[in-house]
């Protein structure tokens, strides 16, 4: 019969804790109580040895649980024992509460009373009063500040995830792992509650078996005062060792486990003892001359000293020796790249001719942002956007290079594209930007908010909290620059599409969808050609994750023609219904048309040229269109919607590039990408030409 291992481990903790309460009531033979003796002893010191091993705390999490367990099980083994000592007749002798009682008392004891007991009260002393209470105030204080920091934890977390440092999942994990350091240091400020009680008990048990020892052997089994003494001490003190001992490798347990760092990288307690305390070799010298020293006192053991001493001197000066070789060869480094010429061969001048395709410039006095702290480290949040950008739009953003530029006013970022500057900001130091309408009593500088052009003010950062209060919306200076990066890049994406990334997004196509890459290209279009579809798509913030399927697109619409424009067109409405997604509120998406006889005259303006088809309107005309489709937009957005332009397919490129022309912000959309999508419709108004009318 085959034995289920893990079923019999489940089981375990639950009879063991039942057997301990049924000791309690049950005696126990000699024997018996040797081994649970010695399991109790051994439970304690694995429980010591974990403890320094661990890399973390919470790697241990059953440990308050284990003290408490561990603390029931000695006190009932004091039981146990206390009722084998004060039985009589239920043994021979000082052999009556087994072999591990009588040996621990004689070998402690050793024929004196007085020696015994005063070992034992030092015990006591040293577990007491000094681990254990010293133990219980640092679980009681990591508790606390365990606690207070969960939500200063948990808003970090959620910033990470937000800026897409972390995905979802690893945001869970943390959370996870903040509710449970929270609930181990909780319950360490209770186990150590255990312990402490732990110690009181024993100590009554051990006075208890020692008064009522000495009384039972004199009255009730007629021994000798003297006899009486020397019997029953000798198995108080043995059983109280028994139980300090296990008791003392517990609360050490606890304090080590509490007064630790939460991690330990190194290997455990043992791994940072080693390289902490033998960092500084001017400590380990110090120590060993003065060690040297205190040896030469007269009636002082020399031997002992001298050893010693020169071993901390030898480790000072291996440690000493170490220190001057890396140095050497750092400066030997340094010497090979002062030698090196700069900048004269053409390698080297190549490389320095390269143009970033994204750059960020900072001023002097903000290289503060580029620090070691993740929730402010621009590096660490420029990582984050590159990621979230990925996700989103479905190419890799190039890699962003930041340097200081002292040609900048103080205060001042530039974000730069293929060396053109493309975006501007200031981010003082030690300030914060709050928004909102409420800023008046707020000291500080006015200014706009870079991307959606806010009023707001740049608030020392002490006044956050009186900011928040007052409900503003308050930023910090990476997220405002970032933002700023984010709106830049999300504006000119297909300006960052680059031929190689295309081929990058191309092998990573043909490696899951080999037929799609090997009908299209080369076949039918070049990468070039394919790059200027992709960024055609990204110009209008069309994500291009779905790549197979705009393949698929191409190659059916490549067989008929390889105009870009008509490509663009046939890839939007393979797409249509993801494009339409993003402008659906609440299940309805909102639109403004054309008058039919009004987009019949538009279609009969439509003229084909170099950069795509054009609409060939008289200047009043397109004036009057412009102020039209503004007139309803606007009127249409009052309702707290955002609103899309629908027309026919092949109006909507020539149509896009006027209506960009005056209003931004409006989306185009044909009439296949709306249908496609099958959402439900509602015409917020109408544009005739003539006047504009009003959904």
């Amino acid at each position: 019969m085959k034995i289920n291992v893990g079923f019999l481990s489940k089981l375990a903790i639950p009879v063991g804790v039942v057997g301990i309460v049924m000791l309690l009531v049950f005696p126990l033979q000699p024997w018996m109580m040797d081994v649970l003796l010695v399991m109790s002893i051994m439970l304690s010191m694995i429980s010591l040895l974990t403890t320094m091993f661990v890399e973390k705390p919470l790697q241990f999490s059953v440990f308050p649980t284990l003290v408490l367990v561990a603390a029931l099980f000695r006190l009932s083994l004091n039981v146990a024992s206390t009722r084998l000592i004060l039985t009589p007749g239920s043994g021979g002798g000082s052999a009556k509460a087994g072999q591990v009682i009588e040996a621990f008392g004689t070998f402690v004891v050793g024929g004196n009373f007085v020696v015994g007991m005063v070992v034992f009260v030092i015990l006591v002393i040293i577990n007491f009063v000094v681990i254990t209470n010293g133990a219980g105030r640092v679980a009681e204080v990591g508790a606390r500040f365990t606690l207070d920091a969960m939500p200063g934890k948990q808003m970090a977390i959620d910033a990470d995830l937000n800026s897409g440092l972390i995905d979802e999942e690893t945001a869970r994990t943390r959370r996870a792992e903040i509710a449970a350091e929270a609930d181990f240091y909780g319950a360490m400020d209770g186990g150590s509650k255990f312990v402490k009680g732990d110690a009181i008990a024993g100590i009554v048990i051990t006075i208890v078996n020692l008064i009522a020892g000495f009384v039972i052997g004199m009255v009730v089994e007629g021994m000798t005062a003297t006899d009486s003494i020397s019997t029953y001490s000798q198995l108080t003190v043995g059983d109280g060792l028994v139980s300090q001992i296990p008791s003392l490798l517990m609360s050490l347990a606890t304090g080590v486990i509490v007064t630790r760092s939460k991690d330990s990288p190194e290997g455990g307690i043992g791994g940072d003892f080693t390289k902490q305390l033998t960092q500084s070799f001017s400590a380990l010298l110090i120590a060993g001359i003065a060690c040297i020293f205190l040896g030469l006192i007269p009636a002082m053991p020399k031997l002992p000293f001298l050893v010693i001493g020169a071993l901390l001197i030898f480790g000072g000066w291996k440690q000493l020796s170490a220190l001057k070789k890396s140095e050497q060869e750092e400066e030997i480094i340094v010497e090979e790249d002062e030698t090196k010429p700069a900048g004269e061969t053409p390698e080297q001048l190549i490389e320095q001719m390269r143009v970033p395709a994204l750059e960020i410039l900072l001023a002097p006095d903000l290289i503060d942002l580029v620090g070691a702290n993740t929730d402010t480290d621009l590096l660490a949040r420029v990582r984050g956007l590159r990621r979230k950008v990925a996700l989103e739009s479905g190419f890799v953003l190039p890699p962003v290079r930041t340097r200081d530029s002292v040609d900048l006013p103080v205060s001042t970022y530039v974000i730069r594209m293929s060396g053109v500057e493309v975006g501007r900001g200031v981010a003082p130091p030690g300030k914060v930007l709050a928004l909102g309408d409420a800023l008046d009593d707020l000291p500080g500088d006015l200014t706009h908010e870079p991307v959606f052009g806010l009023s707001g003010k740049w608030i020392p950062v002490e006044l956050r909290y009186n900011a928040e209060l007052g409900g503003a919306t308050v930023v910090d200076r990476v997220s405002v620059l970032i933002t700023h990066l984010g709106a830049l890049v999300s504006e000119n994406a297909a300006r960052l599409l680059s031929r190689e990334d295309v081929r990058i997004l191309v092998d990573g196509v043909r490696q899951t969808n080999p037929s799609a890459v090997e009908e299209l290209i080369p076949a039918m279009l070049s990468l070039g050609e394919v790059q200027v579809v992709l960024q055609g798509l990204l110009e209008e913030q069309v994500p291009i994750l779905d790549l197979p399927r705009i393949f698929e697109a191409l190659s059916v619409k490549a067989k008929q023609t390889t105009d870009p424009e008509q490509l663009i067109e046939a890839a939007r409405a393979e797409l249509g219904p993801s494009i339409v997604a993003k402008y659906v509120m609440e299940g309805v998406l909102r639109v403004i048309t054309l008058d039919p006889l009004f987009e019949q005259s538009l279609l009969e303006s439509v003229r084909p040229g170099d950069e795509g088809s054009q609409l060939a309107l008289d200047p009043d005309r397109m004036e009057t269109f412009l102020n039209q489709t503004r007139e309803v937009t606007e009127q249409a957005e009052q309702t707290g919607f955002s609103v899309v332009l629908v027309c026919a397919p092949v109006l909507r490129p020539a149509l896009r590039k006027l209506v960009n022309l005056g209003i931004a912000r409006l989306p185009v959309l044909s009439y296949t990408e709306v249908s496609g999508a099958k959402v439900m419709i509602e015409t917020m108004g109408t544009i005739s030409g003539s006047h504009a009318i009003s959904g």
